[in-house]
């Protein structure tokens, strides 16, 4: 990366750094991430969030390490609904497994705790926080030794995080009576991050996330979307891929309070700090509501309204404002939100006594420009200007005649605008007039 580079990332990551303090992330690591060359970087990374103030619990699984330890043992692989079937001489194979990828993980990050923090006291807990029950007999099938989550012990998972600990949680669970049960490593992630009320979850696949049919990652996926694709990876018999897993716990726990998941590549080096420290991210997130949010302007805005259009007006393609008629107009504006980062805006000004209104100062971040948000913005300041009983809409613009005219705008005069900004059309500036007519756009 070059220096210029790493300064724009640098700063452009500040707003997250604060953001992501003191909030608690859970990471699902399953068997594929552990057992990736990449894996020691991941936990150099998950060092430097534990680093800037980030409370983590770590869920593993190890379903790849089991199957291979089985394999090797020449023990038989059963499933019943895609679930483990879990046999004593099994379980007995599980507990070697997920206790030695335990003791890895453990070791790992103390000593990337140790490295960045400098404290001397690496600080990674493992504990019974989870209790489990048998899954019983479906269908006439025992599940045996597989098991599913009765409680977490969130109070004392807290406790840990409060003491700056990293905790590491297993896909093993005991008993009231004294039993271990083999846990579904997704079921366990999910209620983990909802005991715990987890802003985020993390996964990790080999691709970047989920992939539409033209192999290009989806940024953002809705519950509904996260289910369809879901239900896809159901259909092509992927039910064990760790896309699907990852979908599953995203559901569940966005669906009980958790706002968002991510999932991520293993295999590239730094995709879990340029997903939570970047504007885009870049992998999939799934969540309730969108990253974007869009909003009336408040005079909080007004620095990051000034940031986004100055450029603008020194390029002469919009009229200077000054701060203080920004702070008498500050209503007027619409802005495009994402994660508090200011990405677009445009203004409504009404003309009552003409019922008309002009949608004025429209400016979209350089990153944004080859996007909907153009469109979005329309959208609603149209919305707002037939809530307040506008019936025409005009623009005055110097750079952007054919984008209005292909959304319905007509190129007009100066004596079609309304009196007050008639008199005040600057003809140096000779911006074209177009006008909507709202009544038939509604």
């Amino acid at each position: 990366m070059r220096s210029t580079e790493l300064v724009q990332w640098f700063r452009q990551s500040t707003p997250y750094v604060t953001a992501h303090r003191g909030k608690t992330f859970v990471i699902m690591l399953d068997g594929y991430t552990t057992a990736s060359p990449n894996f020691i970087n991941i936990i150099d990374d998950i060092s430097l969030l534990h680093s800037l103030g980030i409370k983590l619990v770590i869920v593993f699984g190890a379903r790849k390490q089991i199957n291979d330890a089985l394999h090797l043992a020449q023990i038989e692989e059963h499933y019943h609904k895609n679930i483990r079937v879990t046999d004593a001489e099994t379980l007995k194979i599980v507990k070697q497994v997920v206790g030695s990828l335990q003791l890895d993980i453990t070791a790992r990050l103390s000593l990337r705790m140790n490295n960045i923090t400098h404290s001397g006291v690496p600080n990674v807990v493992s504990g019974n926080f989870v209790i489990a029950q048998p899954i019983g007999v479906d269908e006439g099938v025992d599940y045996q030794l597989s098991g599913k989550v009765r409680k977490i012990d969130s109070e004392g998972i807290k406790q840990q995080l409060e003491q700056n600990a990293i905790v590491v949680i297993g896909p093993i669970g005991v008993s009231v009576t004294g039993e271990n049960f083999n846990l579904a490593f997704e079921e366990l992630a999910a209620q983990v991050a909802i005991k715990v009320k987890a802003e985020k979850v993390i996964g990790f696949c080999e691709q970047q996330g989920i992939l539409d049919e033209n192999q290009h990652v989806m940024p953002d996926l809705t519950l509904l979307a996260a289910e369809h694709h879901l239900q896809q990876f159901i259909a092509n018999n992927l039910y064990h891929s760790s896309e699907a897993r990852f979908l599953q716990t995203a559901l569940e726990a966005c669906r009980n309070g958790v706002k968002r998941a991510h999932l991520l590549s293993y295999l590239e080096d730094g995709a879990l700090l340029q997903e939570l420290f970047s504007r885009d991210g870049i992998g999939t997130q799934v969540s309730l509501e969108s990253s974007e949010i869009v909003r009336i302007a408040t005079i909080k805005d007004i620095p990051n309204l000034l940031a986004l259009i100055q450029p603008l007006e020194q390029q002469g393609i919009l009229v200077k404002r000054s701060r203080e008629q920004l702070e008498m107009e500050i209503d007027h504006y619409t802005v495009i939100d994402r994660d508090g980062v200011m990405i677009a805006c445009a203004a409504l000004n009404p003309y009552f006594d003409e019922k008309m209104a002009e949608m004025a100062c429209v400016a979209v971040h350089p990153d944004y420009r080859n996007s909907a948000r153009g469109d979005i913005l329309l959208s609603h300041i149209q919305k707002r200007a037939i809530a307040l009983g506008i019936e025409k809409l005009f623009v005055l613009t110097t750079r952007t005649v054919h984008w209005f005219q292909e959304r319905g705008f007509k190129i007009a005069n100066v004596e079609d605008l309304p009196t007050e900004k008639r008199e005040k059309y600057n003809y140096q500036r000779r911006s074209k007039i177009l006008i909507q007519d709202l009544k038939q756009e509604n």
